[in-house]
């Protein structure tokens, strides 16, 4: 007879591979036949909804880590939700109008000034629809889940219509208005900016000193005194009209080199250093608010320059005397308002100087600062000249400087509902808790927002002009104009005149001859989006506002997350979020920006094309995702590494299953040897565990409690040893059908833990279980926590085992090492311990040589009687010998008893029982 035959080995089709580059795209075939997606609803229907909200992506390019780290985080969610009570449809997104577009058509030969407005937009519209579909097939790669057949797209027809019904109630609440104030604007995009679409990079600039004459002094000042202003723009000087100085403020006249200067006192000191003067002596000292209506005379044109107060005044640096530009800047613009100055603004759309600069006119402004320069120190009024590196304001698209710049533009006014804006941050949930106080401070602190944009693909600003110029923006014309949208598109604003744009018979006092024209410019892309929460939450019946969770980058503090406040506020009072969870940016392994220059950018497609998305899922699940994260090919294949250990063990579980029926041999709670009860504690302690940190978004936490209970509760302890019952015994011997029990409830309840991390591992694992009855895992529940009456008492007495026992593995392995053993078999140990020690052997019913895989085991004595050469820990000492005895042919345990039992020679007796009993057929 040959034995192996009688031997119980695992038996599974599970293979040990993945191959997931290659069964991945098989499995999604197949899910996307099954519509697992609609079964999965269908299975939730009668559940509370929860909505977790896509913020679009943009639609150009192919995907890159960043975009794969934010779809997973929330495939990984709603797949939780979904199998822990609740009803969790998901509707992807896109943002899809804006300046990349355009850039990305006349990058491509477009040239857009030889067609209409209209037909530039169909193109527009034509490219980002092949871009979703690109991105969608990307998406649907790494195995998000939801309704990718009817996502969400900023440019169709209803979505816009719901828009400019935003915009509509925004406007009839008086939130919006149009003025000519300073605003980011971008020469490079020949467009104005929002905040969000600013990004701040290092820039080298002039840095000046410039003496202004005093004109009038007020009594307060002679007129052979210079007040001294510092700027890092010199462009702005042609649009100078005033200086500002802080009320609260004590000033100094100095004298230096026979020639007086003006400079606030605090900052003497550096000022004097700057300039180089040396012993400059004060001859004056005077209050900011002393100062106020003094006039100067600007250097190069000789008109006055007001002296004005103002509390944005600051000592950090400069000379106390702040430059003012009305039209550049923002403090500028207020204070200037107040004194009663022009919005002067020479600089036109492109950056070039106006003839409103006499003398540069033509000139680039950045190009304008040299000659500038050159003029000031030609008239005498320039104290010094030196270059700065700091911190500038850049277009986030073209990567270009910005300035600011006053035009005519359409604001969303924040300060007229910003305390409610505070309120509804308040009432909202962040994880991480700092992103409370990173939104507030940026509502709290940020000005009006400038909505308007001077380009052709986006969506148009829905207002018309009477004849007088009077702006028209009535619930009449906004719901026409919506309703236009959602049969046309908003393609028709171009395609038609105003007159006809209008409802029919419209008429306005403003324009007693029937004529209209209408505006221009489109929405800023982040008033699209951030109408998500009307155009998708409200308008889809499957959805509801507000979301339960918004989640995105951190980076949308400042974009998605503001925007969609403030327009949700706006329209219904509240945020249109209950919760909002952020994560950081993906940096390379060494913590660097990833840059196709640097060569460290690792691109989604081509790890799945090498490793699999669940490699790529596994990694998301592994990193403290709301800091920045690392990602780089070494991490990925320690991440493969785990996943190889998660699947064996996968694997292992499956092939010993092969024979049991949970039905049939399953094996009760109580009915269970201590040290299977303990595996069902331990199990449950990881469910718990799991279910936790899922409630929390702390997707780390499951896959460290996963990784540690297949490698050290299972792989290294429970199934190493069980083996010897698993592989041994006969098929319906009660300890082997408690192991399987036992190996039966963690392989369920593991592949539901990590079903919305390895979604198609999972699955695979799910289609290889004997006796579940769903066709998938996704139509399951997560497992409940049981409780056990003895778990406290198991856990204390099997964990301080665990502790023994790895201290004779510790000795076995050493003796090993000193060629005393081969393998762990052919040992015997030898225990001297201590009171305690002796009392927990001696509560243990199951087999001592079993659970340390050796084949012969003793306590001989106390501590004080162990031998020299015994391995000594705190409360144990170990002697590791030969095992007496031949080794047993089918079990490979070495014992004096082999041979006892007749015709069965190289058999010990448990052998010889259970193949005399159940193979004697195989003789």
């Amino acid at each position: 007879m040959d034995y192996k035959d009688t031997l119980l080995m695992p038996k599974t089709d599970f293979p040990m591979r993945g191959n997931l580059p290659k069964r991945e795209p098989e499995m999604q075939t197949e899910w996307n036949e099954q519509d697992i997606y609609a079964k999965v609803l269908e299975r939730t229907k009668n559940q509370p909804l929860f909505v977790l909200h896509d913020g679009p992506p943009y639609a150009n390019g192919d995907l890159h880590i960043g975009h794969a780290l934010n779809k997973i985080l929330k495939d990984f969610i709603n797949r939780y939700k979904s199998m822990s009570g609740y009803h969790a449809p998901y509707v992807p997104g896109w943002d899809t109008h804006g300046l990349p577009i355009e850039q990305a058509l006349t990058n491509k030969g477009v040239k857009r000034k030889e067609m209409t407005v209209a037909e530039f937009r169909k193109l527009c519209e034509e490219y980002a629809y092949g871009q979703i579909e690109n991105q969608r097939e990307q998406f649907m790669r790494l195995g998000v889940r939801g309704d990718w057949e009817n996502p969400y797209i900023t440019l169709k027809p209803a979505y816009e219509a719901q828009q400019i019904k935003v915009f509509g109630e925004m406007a009839k609440k008086g939130y919006i208005y149009k003025g000519k104030k300073p605003v980011y604007w971008s020469p490079s995009s020949e467009s104005a900016l929002a905040e969000a679409e600013i990004e701040y990079k290092d820039k080298q600039s002039a840095s000046i000193y410039v003496g202004f004459k005093v004109k009038d002094g007020k009594d307060v000042l002679t007129d052979d005194v210079r007040i001294v202003i510092w700027t890092t723009t010199p462009w702005t000087m042609p649009a100078n009209l005033g200086i500002s100085v802080h009320p609260k403020l004590k000033y100094v006249v100095v004298e230096v080199d026979n020639e007086k200067y003006l400079v606030a006192e605090d900052l003497l000191a550096a000022v004097s250093e700057e300039i180089g003067w040396e012993n400059p002596k004060v001859v004056q000292t005077i209050q900011g608010s002393d100062l106020e209506y003094v006039t100067a005379e600007h250097p190069l044109y000789g008109r006055d320059s007001l002296v004005m107060l103002g509390d944005h005044v600051t000592t950090d640096a400069g000379t106390g005397c702040v430059h003012t530009a009305p039209g550049h800047g923002e403090d500028d613009f207020y204070i200037g308002s107040k004194y009663g100055l022009d919005v002067l603004c020479p600089v036109d759309d492109k950056g070039v100087m106006t003839e409103e600069a006499p003398g540069f006119e033509g000139l680039f402004y950045d190009k304008a600062n040299k000659p500038i320069t050159e003029k000031l120190e030609e008239v005498g009024a320039l104290l010094k000249l030196s270059f700065i590196k700091h911190s500038y304001p850049h277009d986030w698209r073209t990567k270009k400087p910005v300035i600011f710049r006053a035009t005519a533009q359409w604001f969303a006014s924040i300060k007229d509902f910003r305390q409610e804006l505070l309120q509804a941050i308040n009432d909202t949930t962040f994880t991480p808790a700092w992103g409370e106080t990173r939104l507030y401070n940026m509502v709290r602190d940020r000005g009006d927002w400038c909505i308007s944009r001077q380009r052709a693909w986006g969506v148009p600003i829905p207002v018309f002009y009477a004849e007088n110029g009077e702006e028209i923006i009535t619930d009449e014309t906004i719901n026409h104009v919506s309703n236009l949208f959602r049969e046309h598109g908003s393609n028709v604003w171009f395609e038609k005149e105003a007159k006809e744009l209008l409802p029919e018979g419209f008429t306005h006092p403003g324009s007693p001859n029937g004529v209209f024209t209408k505006e221009t410019d489109i929405m800023d892309v982040w008033f699209d989006s951030g109408s998500s929460h009307q155009a998708v939450l409200l308008e889809r019946e499957d959805l509801q506002r507000p979301a339960d969770l918004y989640l995105e980058g951190s980076d949308q503090y400042r974009g998605w997350f503001n925007s969609s406040l403030s327009t949700g506020v706006a329209v219904t009072g509240k945020a249109p979020y209950k919760g909002i969870l952020s994560h950081g940016f993906v940096l390379d392994g060494e913590g660097r920006k990833m840059s196709k220059s640097i060569g460290n950018v690792i691109v989604p497609s081509k790890v799945m094309n090498q490793l699999g998305a669940d490699i790529l899922r596994l990694w998301v699940a592994s990193v403290d995702y709301q800091a920045d994260v690392r990602v780089s090919d070494p991490i990925l294949k320690q991440v493969a590494e785990v996943y190889r250990k998660i699947r064996n063990t996968f694997r292992f579980l499956l092939g010993n299953l092969a024979d049991f029926d949970p039905a049939v041999h399953r094996v009760s709670y109580d009915d269970l040897r201590e040290v299977d009860q303990f595996m069902l504690v331990k199990l449950n302690k990881l469910i718990e565990t799991s279910l936790q940190s899922y409630e929390n978004y702390e997707f780390a936490g499951i896959y460290h409690a996963v990784n540690n209970f297949c490698t050290l509760d299972l792989s290294s302890f429970y199934l190493d040893f069980a083996k010897d019952v698993l592989y041994i015994e006969a098929q319906d011997q009660h300890d082997r059908r408690a192991i399987q029990t036992v190996l039966y409830d963690s392989l369920v309840a593991l592949t539901k833990l990590v079903s919305p991390i390895l979604s198609h591992t999972a699955d695979e694992v799910w289609r290889h279980i004997p006796n579940v009855e769903e066709m998938s895992v996704q139509l399951t529940d997560m497992p409940s926590v049981e409780t056990f009456a003895n778990a406290e008492e198991l856990t204390a007495k099997w964990t301080a085992f665990m502790k023994l026992r790895n201290h004779v593995l510790k000795a076995l392995e050493e003796a090993r090492n000193e060629k005393v053993i081969g393998k762990s078999l052919t040992a015997k140990v030898t225990l001297y311990v201590d009171n305690e020690t002796n009392s927990l052997l001696d509560s243990i019913s199951e087999s001592l040589p079993q659970l340390f895989i050796v084949s012969a085991f003793e306590v001989a004595g106390s501590l004080e009687q162990a031998p020299n050469e015994a391995h000594k820990f705190d409360n144990v000492a170990i002697l590791v010998s030969k095992a007496e005895g031949e080794t047993c042919e089918r079990c490979w345990t070495v014992t004096p008893e082999v041979g006892e039992v007749d015709e069965f020679s190289t058999l010990c007796p448990r052998c010889a029982t259970v193949v005399k009993e159940n193979y004697s057929h195989l003789s």
